[in-house]
């Protein structure tokens, strides 16, 4: 399990880890508890995965009645990642291992599955409701004793740079906040962010961040421009994606808005939460330009999120990756650093809300709070006794391991093999006796064959007609469709 505090470094690692696997050649299914947290790995949820959906209770033989596609999905899966694991109830885990060991017929914890947990419980908790069964962490699962996890505890920071605010930070998560620590973040009610940016506002409840995000678009002067998300795949799926990604249906701009990003570029041009103004809008594109806090300014262009199921993908939708920004919900802005919130934490309802909210921000003289309740000051006094538990365990594991990490290490630092190469002639040899068959192997898709595709598709034409049709292999054409309709996509 790999674990540590807000800031520590938890995504870097498990997306290392994670890149690290596949190229060994392992199949990794990427997971978490939320779909929002999900969508910033380039996974599903562990209820969709694992085909426990809502269910509180798997009824009798109720693996027999999953999908073939969904078995041998699990079938395949060397390494299962559940990111987000605080939020995941104890009983819910045991379900996943239960459908697990039924279908890969193999008794071990999760079948033979290797499991990466990764999650802070100190941050949001399992929400229990009235009409659902009550259920604690994952650590009181019947599994998670016979699972023993290796504990891999980080507990340097790489955000906070502000050893006041650390403080705060540490003492609020230990469940010791002292009288100095409150009344430095009291001094905060109110403060001005004296930079004269206009800055996000955190709020604990979606209603107040739709009021204060229309309220300031309709102040602004100018034209609307509307941008409208585009989608692939199955209905079900998409209405998943679009539940779990930040990315909205319509998001209608204006010169002057207050925009955030809401993933990290290729280029590492913006990151997640990135704060910007729309200064104008490109000739020709309509897309948006912006100027980032950094002073940066450039075009921010439509981004592709994927719903993805083990290696298939299953949905996928294109938008800008940007939100109005003049608030966001303090579940939302899990994972994100930014630069300067006013927070409003008077509705925290429930531990741990507090914690989150403030570790979003690098130094206290950043944040400017609305209000504060006793609430939000609170942490689960269950996650202090974890705590505990894990840094001890996570000590014996370095311990028990250093001989391994020093082999890995000198094998790092020892040269790469050059490895052979097949060269540009063999390759072009391949490719020219490939289009003997194929002519249009390899060969980009114009927009006209794409839209011609799709029409023939539409009109139940074969695959080995489309084949024939546009020249190309028919794996070739079945890509293209997925790529379209989503990797479930039936083809004749």
């Amino acid at each position: 399990m790999l674990t540590g505090a807000a800031g520590a470094g938890k995504t870097y690692v498990l997306n290392q880890f994670i890149q690290a696997a596949r190229d060994e050649g392992k199949k990794v299914t990427v997971t978490a508890t939320t779909g929002l947290a999900a969508t910033h790995l380039g996974g599903t949820t562990i209820h969709a995965w694992s085909g426990i959906g809502v269910l509180n209770v798997l009824p009798p033989r109720y693996h027999e009645s999953l999908s073939k596609a969904r078995r041998e999905t699990i079938e395949k899966t060397d390494v299962l990642v559940i990111d987000e694991i605080s939020m995941l109830h104890d009983f819910r885990l045991d379900m996943v291992d239960e459908i697990l060991r039924k279908v890969r017929g193999d008794d071990r914890p999760f079948g033979g599955i290797q499991v990466i947990l990764c999650g802070d419980f100190f941050q949001l908790p399992p929400i229990n409701r009235d009409d659902a069964p009550q259920g604690g962490f994952v650590v009181t699962a019947q599994v998670w004793e016979a699972l023993n996890p290796v504990i891999c505890y980080l507990d340097e920071q790489h955000r906070q740079d502000d050893d006041a605010f650390l403080e705060i930070l540490n003492a609020l998560r230990s469940g010791d906040i002292r009288r100095r620590h409150a009344e430095q973040l009291l001094a905060r009610v109110k403060a001005d962010l004296t930079d004269g940016q206009v800055v996000t506002e955190l709020h604990t409840r979606n209603i107040d961040v739709d009021a204060v995000n229309a309220t300031h678009l309709l102040a602004l002067g100018g034209d609307n421009y509307v941008y409208e998300m585009e989608t692939t795949g199955k209905e079900n799926y998409v209405a998943s994606l679009k539940r779990s990604c930040l990315a909205v249906e319509e998001l209608v701009l204006k010169e002057g808005a207050l925009v955030m990003c809401i993933r990290n570029s290729q280029d590492k041009s913006y990151v997640n939460g990135s704060l910007g103004t729309v200064i104008g809008f490109e000739e020709g594109t309509d897309y948006p330009r912006v100027r980032l806090r950094n002073g940066r300014e450039l075009t921010i262009r439509p981004e592709t999120w994927e719903l993805r199921d083990g290696d298939k993908k299953r949905a996928s939708i294109t938008q800008l990756p940007l939100r109005l920004a003049w608030a966001i919900t303090v579940h939302k802005s899990q994972g994100m650093t930014l630069d300067a919130a006013r927070i409003d934490l008077r509705k925290a309802f429930v531990e741990g809300m507090g914690y989150v909210a403030l570790s979003r921000l690098k130094r206290l003289d950043t944040l400017s709070l609305l209000g504060i309740n006793n609430m939000a000051l609170k942490v689960s006094s269950d996650a202090l006794e974890i705590e505990k538990g894990l840094r001890a365990q996570s000590a014996a594991a370095a311990e028990k391991f250093a001989p391994l990490l020093k082999k890995a290490t000198e094998r790092k630092a020892k040269p790469a093999k050059k490895s052979k190469k097949t060269g540009s002639t063999a390759w072009a040899e391949k490719l020219e006796k490939m289009r003997e068959t194929y002519p249009n192997a390899y060969r980009p898709w114009s927009k006209a064959d794409d839209d011609r595709l799709q029409k023939l598709f539409k009109k139940k034409t074969n695959l080995q007609e489309l084949s024939e049709t546009f020249g190309r292999h028919p794996g070739s054409i079945k890509k293209r469709l997925e790529k379209h309709y989503g990797e479930d996509v039936e083809i004749k």
